[in-house]
């Protein structure tokens, strides 16, 4: 892949491209001002030839142009192998959920809906430009490694945690309260899966690698809430039922971003593990659960540690719509429903370890103060 040598060597170079020059001169004035390196482009052709002749750090893309909309130049940016790798976050005043959709699906990681606030922008921007930053790093690593590195190595490397950090700080800048929400829920699974090991029918499917990777992957499991519009993620009430619906989406726009990702890592054991837990933590024993209906040993592992670690917190926290539970109702409501919603065994498990998520639920909250949780799950 071509090198982008400005970007390299300290000014960070994004391409802007929409049909309107309004658009364009405000986005350009107000990004020029935060110290990029700024080209415009006002057609997907022009966009492309700028890309191929000096590829940039970030494409941000509108998508309703003329001649050649902005999925399409998505598209075609994708099946290049020198531009394929760059992050393309659309603009765009379409705001139904299946834009977003097709958008994540065209290869896109991240959209912004118009009209934006310019600090919106500007934190989604720097997010996936260090996002980029680190993926250029890791691939000159392994460069160097290549010829040391063995296919028994699972240690997850510095740079995939940094990555996983960059992904949850993306998720904590559409909501405030999540971060306390993210540190428990991962102290919360790597309790339980450190427990379930020591249950004679799990000592082969739990390791070490296991309990640190599902400690890390854990604040992954709601990274698809990036694409879901602010007036249902930050609604300061009970959702709608179409509005539960939409929300729902969550876990797929989830699993399919780090899909992007694991193409690049087809082994990598974190990135595999993060889809399992983004995309079915909502499944239920009993098959009642989304998206997939899944049932049983039929959801991941992972993703049955991870639905008692979520519902634990989200029963313990205060929302909009109910007051925050007690560490004895929320346990109560956990217990009553092994079987039904949750694994038998990972219930077994939180059984014997009640108390240690009580001193974690403690601990990260007093540790973590915030505004009030506005999660509706």
């Amino acid at each position: 892949m071509k090198d982008n040598i400005a970007g390299r060597r300290g000014v960070p170079s994004i391409l802007i491209v929409d049909d309107m020059p309004a658009n364009l001169e405000l986005l350009s004035g107000m990004l020029k001002d935060s110290h990029y390196k700024i080209r415009a482009a006002l057609s997907g052709e022009l966009a492309l030839q700028s890309a191929r002749n000096e590829p940039p750090e970030l494409i941000l893309l509108d998508i309703n142009m003329p001649a050649m909309d902005g999925y399409e130049v998505c598209r075609r940016l994708k099946a290049d192998a020198e531009l394929k790798d760059i992050p393309v976050i659309f603009l765009s005043a379409l705001s139904e959920p299946m834009d977003k959709v097709k958008a994540f699906g065209v290869g896109g990681v991240d959209y912004v809906t118009k009209p934006f606030q310019f600090e919106e922008v500007f934190a989604r921007v720097e997010t996936h430009l260090r996002l980029r930053r680190m993926q250029l790093e890791l691939e000159r690593h392994n460069l160097h490694l290549e010829d040391l590195v063995k296919e028994q190595v699972a240690e997850i490397s510095d740079s995939q945690l940094a990555a996983i950090i960059a992904l949850t700080k993306l998720a904590e800048s559409r909501d405030d309260a999540t971060g306390a929400h993210i540190e428990r829920t991962r102290n919360f699974a790597r309790a339980l899966a450190k427990k379930m090991r020591e249950d004679a029918g799990h000592t082969g499917s739990i390791t070490e690698s296991f309990i640190e990777s599902i400690y890390h992957t854990a604040s992954l499991h709601d990274i698809g809430k990036v694409g879901i519009l602010d007036s249902i993620l930050l609604k300061p009430g009970k959702l709608t039922p179409e509005e539960l619906e939409i929300m729902k989406t969550h876990s797929v726009i989830g699993a399919n971003t780090l899909r992007t990702a694991r193409g690049k890592y087809p082994r990598s054991g974190f990135l595999n593990m993060g889809i399992d837990i983004a995309r079915s933590h909502h499944e239920k024993w009993d098959g009642s659960g989304y998206p997939e209906g899944l049932a049983g040993e039929a959801i991941p592992l992972a993703a049955r540690i991870m639905a008692v670690a979520d519902v634990y917190d989200a029963l313990r926290a205060e929302r909009p719509y109910k007051p925050a539970f007690s560490h004895e109702k929320s346990s109560g409501i956990i217990l009553k429903n092994s079987g039904t919603h949750f694994d038998p065994a990972v219930i077994a498990a939180f059984r014997g370890i009640e108390s240690d998520f009580a001193g974690i639920f403690g601990g990260t909250e007093a540790n973590a103060p915030g505004p009030k949780e506005n999660s509706h799950e």
